[in-house]
């Protein structure tokens, strides 16, 4: 599909997307700031689950709650409590740092109760019948702009500017870079209101299908959620003494792979995506399982390619086969209700990731690697089926 067969505001909101990836270098600089200030991998393990907890009960109230209001209006409040927490994690310094951290997460974990939102909003906007080709580019364009930008900023945030009291005047940097993002969004994407949503009647729920993907969600969530990013950190910066460059390089390596497994998706004959999806969690357990060996950095930036090509190769297939079975006036309520449900089985993976990691520091990525190939699996045998 070219990008000038796109509709124009399914364009726009790929564009904004773009815009925000550099801004996620946060999720690396925040639990490195925290390391680099004395705190263990396991003690970044508890804070986050700590936070966890406070936010499960709100995805899904919320998400209810927009079945009848603008989406769009949500997305807004998603930048403005992201900026907000960046702004707070720049003001962590002396002895209210653990109260300005705490405080911090806490509302970037509230946007995130707001983040169902985006797969609700993509529901439908995007083309009910151009989905997989629609999210190649959506998978796309954002990792072609952290290719060009993470090389820059790891390079000023691991030798230029290394210093903690860098790393905070980079939060309230990307803190305020949230008030242009809102902007874009008000003037550029369009509302998607209750009217906006309607499902054809030829859509059937079908329970039993849904049943499964809500299995595959709980193998998926465990799978990602115990070799979070505070792992690859801990192992990359404290094993191989490295530093947040050699990371964004990774993450780098990782956007070039991802942006190759987009076009090798588009390739697929229709009909075959749950093969694609089981080859990708293949490719995925691959990579968990070279990752559990504690290989040399030049593997690591091999593996973690293998890994994000798997993953930008089966995404669009798995989006495409949720959003079939959601109604499209209940998609935020849906989205919601799969995230809390993500978030509930999520809820002591960080802690367990950093135990796991404190024991041995890829430990994380062998249970990983188990749960990658189970899925792999199951996804081959009920397309068998």
């Amino acid at each position: 599909m070219r990008w000038s067969e796109i509709p124009k505001d399914a364009k726009a909101y790929i564009i904004y997307h773009t815009i925000i990836a550099p801004q996620l270098i946060v999720w690396i600089l925040l639990p490195l700031y925290m390391m680099y200030s004395g705190y263990s991998v396991l003690e970044v393990g508890a804070f986050f689950t700590a936070v966890n907890v406070t936010v499960i009960p709100l995805t899904y109230l919320l998400g209810r709650a927009f079945n009848r209001w603008d989406i769009k209006k949500g997305l807004i409040v998603i930048d403005a409590l992201d900026g907000i927490a960046y702004i707070l994690y720049g003001f962590a310094k002396g002895a209210i740092a653990p109260v300005m951290l705490f405080a911090g997460r806490t509302v970037e974990k509230l946007s995130t109760v707001l983040y169902p939102l985006y797969r609700a909003y993509e529901q439908v906007i995007y083309p009910e019948d151009r989905y997989e080709e629609i999210f190649a580019w959506h998978l796309r364009l954002p990792e072609i702009s952290r290719l060009i930008t993470f090389p820059i900023l790891g390079y000023l945030f691991g030798y230029v500017w290394s210093s903690v009291d860098h790393y905070r005047l980079a939060f309230l940097f990307f803190g305020l870079f949230s008030i242009p993002t809102m902007i874009y969004i008000w003037l550029f994407l369009p509302s998607v209101g209750k009217e906006e949503r309607v499902t054809p009647e030829s859509f059937t729920f079908k329970a039993g299908e849904f049943k499964f993907l809500l299995l595959f969600e709980t193998l998926l969530t465990l799978a990602w959620f115990l070799a979070p990013e505070i792992v690859l950190l801990n192992y990359v910066v404290f094993v191989l003494h490295r530093t947040v460059f050699e990371v964004t390089l990774i993450a780098c390596v990782s956007s070039l792979a991802s942006i190759l497994g987009t076009y090798a998706s588009e390739r697929v004959p229709k009909g075959r995506g749950f093969q694609a999806i089981g080859l990708g969690m293949f490719l995925n357990a691959i990579y968990a399982l070279v990752m559990a060996l504690s290989p040399p950095f030049w593997l690591v930036l091999l593996v973690y390619a293998i890994g994000d090509f798997g993953n930008t190769f089966w995404f669009p297939f798995y989006r495409s086969w949720m959003f079939k079975l959601i109604p499209k006036e209940k998609a935020s309520e849906f989205h919601a209700a799969i995230s809390s449900y993500r978030k509930l089985i999520g809820l002591f993976t960080p802690f367990i990731a950093g135990a796991l990691a404190s024991i041995h520091a890829t430990l994380p990525y062998a249970a990983s690697f188990l749960l990658f190939l189970v899925v792999g699996m199951l996804f081959i045998k009920i397309k068998k089926k």
